[in-house]
């Protein structure tokens, strides 16, 4: 493909490499990934320190309780780790209404699931790293000891997220998360230095026993205790039996190119299942309000059918498989029409964050995701430890008929989903957006704008995006074409231009010349993102 020569005016400017490339959401995190390639540590090694890192450089999006995704491309073979935990043995639904909620809530002790991210960095690191897990954390284990100053973006979001905190979080089992997080009382401002030895002590544990001391030792023993003393669900017994899955990733075919995803229980095959729905329509055109249309409804519907059947694979009422024929891709796109319509599940057969990628001049490559849920998560933070537990299991229904029905030992519908990109059995490279349920329509626009419109990395992350919400609305950035909002609601869209940027998820991207090696990557410019390059 020929990335370069698109018109598209893009905010930045595309990066090129050759040694190595590691791009995401912070600079300092970015840093710290290509720190571990100059030391000798490969594609997988700098994946680690920077997620590693990024736990503490950006606390509000992600953290050392949260849940973790993988695609990892080593000697022409693509390899996917699932590192999200199960619900605790202890809870049920029938335990969650006695406690007089009707759904699940957001915050505190009941939405806690087993963290899987110390788990993935260890996996990585015994499968595939060059060096031990204790090499690769040292730069994030640096960045907790001495501090680093609070970016702009980064500001923004820890002090929306403190207020509404400080409001909210009022007893007890709370506070640690003041402690940590707001230890002068208030939110640390843009460029003022930020640091937590406690988190730095819980990396250096996790380094030095491969997770261990997370899942069976001290940390273990603590999260327990703390859990047990605020009528929490997660147990040391749940922690101890969790390991991660190493898993197929699957694919869908698009234009001559295989865009991966990781399986259910993880949202990603709704992008593959939008692509196909797509693919089966008019041929794109460039800022085309029918093509527009047809790209929105696509992504609707395979929201809509996603949301209704994807949680853990066995209870799936329809198969992965299923929901990624060319069957199903034919019969869902016939229902499009010249109008926006509401969406209505498929009728089945009878009988629902931080992203990094990285490269090393060898052709491996990391497509790598890890949040904590919703910004800092449950807002339950460990005392003493700087380990800030995620909610996943918000997203669990408490309605027995739902697929995603709550039960114990049972992993959610996830968002959170790393992607890759291939084209005739060779590594394109990696690629992703953060941000909740953006996250696999920013994956369908990436590569729709990459394929359909030849647009370098760095340009298709910055295109304007659009979002589907619900029904008919949609919302997209100001940047927005205006003559495309007012064609757009002439086919019966609920159009909304926001300047919420946050909403509208946030990428990275690295892809790979197959002839040269050389490498080109994107950053995204609605964050605080970087590339860092050797």
């Amino acid at each position: 493909m020929d990335y370069l020569n698109h018109p598209f005016p893009s905010k930045r400017h595309t990066a090129f490499a050759k040694k190595g490339m590691v791009a995401t959401s912070q600079p300092l995190a970015a840093q710290a990934g290509l720190e571990i390639l100059q030391q000798g540590g490969n594609a997988i090694d700098a994946a680690i320190a920077t997620a590693a890192a990024l736990t503490v450089v950006e606390p509000t999006s992600n953290g050392i309780g949260g849940d973790a995704f993988a695609l990892v491309w080593v000697k022409d073979q693509l390899h996917g780790l699932n590192a999200s935990g199960p619900t605790p043995e202890t809870i049920s639904a029938a335990a969650v209404k006695n406690r007089g909620f009707d759904k699940m809530p957001v915050y505190g002790m009941i939405p806690v699931t087993v963290p899987g991210v110390p788990s993935a960095w260890a996996a990585l690191s015994e499968r595939f790293g060059r060096l031990s897990l204790a090499e690769t954390l040292k730069p994030a284990i640096r960045y907790a000891e001495e501090g680093y100053p609070l970016t702009p973006i980064l500001g923004k979001f820890w002090k929306r997220a403190y207020k509404k905190f400080k409001q909210d979080f009022t007893t007890e089992e709370y506070q640690a998360w003041f402690d940590t997080f707001a230890p002068d009382g208030r939110a640390p401002e843009i460029g003022e230095m930020w640091k937590s030895q406690d988190h730095a002590n819980t990396l250096k544990s996790i380094g030095e026993t491969n997770a261990r001391s997370f899942y069976e030792g001290e940390l273990a023993d603590q999260i327990d205790a703390f859990m047990k003393k605020h009528d929490g669900y997660l147990t040391k017994s749940d922690l101890s039996k969790y390991q991660p899955e190493w898993v197929t990733p699957i694919s869908a075919s698009y234009r001559g190119y295989d865009v991966w995803e990781i399986p259910p229980n993880g949202q990603g095959m709704i992008a593959l299942m939008a692509l196909n729905i797509f693919e089966k329509m008019s041929k794109p055109v460039w800022h085309s309000a029918e093509t527009l249309h047809e790209q929105i409804e696509s992504m609707k519907l395979a929201f809509t059918d996603g949301q209704a059947f994807i949680t853990e694979p066995e209870e799936m009422p329809i198969t992965a498989e299923e929901l990624l024929s060319d069957e199903y891709a034919q019969t869902r796109s016939k229902v499009i029409s010249e109008e926006a319509a509401e969406p209505l599940p498929y009728d089945l057969p009878k009988g629902g964050t931080v992203y990094l990628a990285t490269a090393d001049e060898e052709g491996n490559m990391v497509s790598y995701i890890q949040s904590n849920y919703m910004g800092f998560g449950s807002g339950i933070v460990i005392p003493g430890t700087g380990i800030a537990l995620q909610n996943r299991g918000h997203d669990f229904s408490l309605e027995e008929t739902h697929p995603n029905f709550l039960k114990p030992g049972k992993r959610t519908y996830h968002t959170i989903i790393p992607g890759f990109l291939t084209k005739d059995g060779k590594a394109v490279g990696p690629f992703g957006v953060m941000g909740g349920y953006m996250q696999p329509q920013g994956h369908f626009q990436v590569v729709t704008n990459t394929i359909d419109y030849m647009l370098n990395p760095q340009a298709a992350l910055d295109m304007p995006r659009w979002q589907w919400m619900k029904g008919r609305s949609v919302h997209v950035e100001p940047e927005f074409p205006n003559y495309l909002v007012q064609a757009l609601e002439r086919k019966g869209h609920a159009i909304t231009v926001t300047t919420d940027g946050g909403s509208f998820g946030r990428g990275q991207i690295i892809w790979r010349d197959p002839d040269s090696g050389v490498l080109m990557g994107g950053t995204e410019s609605r964050t605080d993102g970087a590339i860092a390059v050797w």
